[in-house]
């Protein structure tokens, strides 16, 4: 750590957040490589050393021997504050060097409030924040994540993009910048050929027109690169690299455990899901590797708790083998097992009696909606009967605290449809207290988080118009009228927050010029309450000219071109128009297991889905 980055962490909180040093970080002389990397994670160390990508991808980059992959969190306002004051650029944590002077700067971009951070650190690093004004070959500026979906509101800050699964992809544009560094390439030859890249996408050589009505008229690829960019997959889940160490922070953070993934991809289809189509297709780990990746991270950690990472966690087709190659061992040492992402549509008894087995603790469904019209539109295949039996079959078990997401604002959703969700919890409620098997001398504890729904691209939903904060207002005070028990909490998003995701999650390149201009104003840290400066924001889209209801009200036709439609996730537009179409109907599909609907995304993976999808159309 360099000698002036030493005397200010004194002046600071929570000083550990950017000293390094802790257990299992990498460290490397910076004279021995020819790549040096810094991933950034666009918000405070607590939340970024919790990111499973990071951890990944971290140990996939200093894996190789000309490589040296460091940390790099947004410093905390106070500690920002310091380092302007004194001169001291944006470091690494493993070295304590300034980002500035390495090879390639990689942000992770999960969220699209964490936008305005990211351009945040590439001024405080010292380098110009428009990829225009960097004229070098390094530091080149990447990100990907599922943000990278539609990465066009912040296209003219990055450099290149990476879409889909990076362990593989970043192998090649780590091999391309070194050859062209060998060779005094320069950044623009650079990108044509890092263009060529599956899942690379280099947004300076693609060019955007407009109507007159600002919706985009066509966007014409330059240079001989791909009309399209396809995303990028990993087909085997069992050879591809995953670290055997995490590093083990100093202070607390969200996710302090072992994370392990057992799956990618999702069979079920909900039509408000980004995750689950930008995932696809289905690819399992092996119970085998996952029982051996725990016991590894466990040895090397020290971490007394192992959560099973997948977007549905109980569509795992070996899950109770796992399960019992899991409890070997983690019963005897002591160690937990979380199992989030539960479905109440496939909660078997075995699965029950091993979550027994197991430290306790508070169990979390997601009926997403109040009423069962309101499911099929959503197509969430989830009926109230099954949220009820596996509320009676978790209080049996000794369980007295059940977490119930659900959303407002969803498609063709009335106020009817609102207070479904009050009843709901309501019935979960009754449903302890009428059943003789629940643990004596307890009380039940429900709680309710209803989040406003934002549409995002490659769903079927991406065409809706998204409630206005009015509506949603008038919603949420609906649903706290029609909550009648103290045994239900009530959780609710800021609104302001999710009228804002839903102009950046649609957003096109107009956007580039607010982000930069709200910057400008001291926004960042959107995502944090307390930090959201929700009026500047406002002011910046007056100031630039753009109407921000122009993203969210506003209702797209199919024929309209969208700003992600020259990004190819796999999945076909025309499956995604019928399920909206179907969505209106509240008529519902089946899950991958019980037919294929063709959505298309087989086609990435050699024509091969999920072994277990029924009837696979090819």
């Amino acid at each position: 750590m360099k000698r002036e980055v030493e005397k200010i962490l004194g002046l600071v909180q929570k000083p550990a957040r950017y000293t390094g040093g802790e257990l299992n970080e990498v460290i490397k002389n910076k004279d021995e490589v020819d790549i040096r990397y810094a991933f950034c994670f666009p918000d405070l160390y607590e939340i970024g050393m919790s990111n499973l990508g990071m951890k990944i991808l971290y140990s996939v980059i200093n894996s190789r021997d000309d490589a040296w992959c460091e940390r790099v969190f947004a410093p905390d306002n106070d500690m920002e504050a310091i380092m302007r004051e004194k001169g001291i650029p944006l470091f690494a944590l493993e070295s304590g060097d300034y980002i500035r002077d390495f090879d390639a700067i990689g942000f992770s971009l999960s969220y699209e409030l964490s936008y305005s951070n990211m351009i945040n650190m590439i001024d405080l690093a010292g380098l110009p924040v428009l990829s225009k004004d960097r004229s070098a070959l390094t530091p080149i500026i990447m990100a990907g994540g599922a943000c990278a979906c539609n990465p066009e509101p912040v296209a003219d800050f990055v450099d290149l993009f990476q879409l889909g699964d990076g362990e593989e992809m970043m192998q090649d544009v780590l091999d391309l910048l070194k050859e062209c560094k060998k060779n005094g390439k320069s950044k623009q030859e650079f990108l044509k050929k890092a263009a060529q890249i599956q899942g690379i996408y280099v947004p300076s050589l693609y060019d955007v027109a407009y109507n007159e009505d600002g919706t985009i008229r066509s966007v014409t690829p330059v240079d001989g690169v791909p009309a399209k960019v396809t995303k990028r997959l990993v087909s085997n889940m069992d050879t591809v690299l995953y670290p055997d160490k995490f590093v083990v922070p100093f202070i607390d953070v969200v996710h302090d455990r072992v994370v392990t993934e057992i799956f990618r991809g999702c069979i079920r289809g909900c039509r408000f899901c980004q995750a689950c189509f930008l995932n696809r297709p289905i690819r399992e780990k092996s119970p085998e590797v996952i029982n051996e990746d725990c016991k590894r991270l466990c040895e090397s950690s020290g971490y007394d708790e192992i959560s099973l990472c997948s977007l549905s966690t109980s569509d795992y087709s070996h899950l109770t083998d796992l399960l019992n190659q899991l409890l070997s061992w983690t019963t005897d040492d002591k160690i937990n097992i979380a199992l989030p992402s539960l479905r109440v549509d496939n909660f078997p008894e075995e699965l029950l009696e091993k979550l027994n087995e197991v430290r306790r603790s508070g169990l979390t469904f997601a009926p997403e909606a109040g009423t069962q019209r309101l499911r099929d539109v959503i197509n969430k295949n989830v009926t109230e009967e099954e949220v009820i039996e596996t509320s009676k079959k978790a209080f049996s078990g000794g369980w007295t605290a059940v977490k119930l997401y659900f959303m407002i604002g969803l498609p063709t959703e009335t106020m009817e449809d609102v207070e479904g969700i009050a009843k709901l919890a309501q019935e979960v409620v009754d449903t302890y207290y009428r059943n003789p098997d629940k643990p004596k001398g307890k009380s039940v504890a429900v709680s309710v988080s209803a989040s406003s729904f934002v549409p995002k691209p490659f769903t079927p939903f991406q065409w809706e118009a998204q409630d206005t904060p009015e509506m949603l207002a008038a919603k949420q005070e609906h649903l706290k009228e029609s909550v009648r028990t103290k045994k239900v909490s009530l959780h609710f998003h800021d609104i302001r927050i999710s009228f804002f995701e839903g102009i950046l999650a649609r957003g096109d390149r107009k956007l580039n010029q607010v982000m930069l201009k709200a910057w400008q104003k001291g926004c960042k840290f959107d995502s944090w309450d307390d930090q959201f400066r929700f009026d500047d924001w406002m002011e910046a889209f007056r100031e630039c000219g753009i109407d921000p209801a122009f993203y969210t009200s506003r209702k797209r036709e199919f024929t309209e071109i969208l700003p992600w439609d020259h990004l190819d996730y796999g999945i076909r537009r025309e499956f995604l128009e019928n399920e909206n179409k179907k969505a209106h109907e509240a008529i519902t599909t089946p899950h991958c297991r019980e037919k294929c609907s063709a959505c298309g995304a087989a086609k990435l993976n050699g024509g091969k889905c999920d072994a277990m999808c029924k009837n696979m159309v090819p």
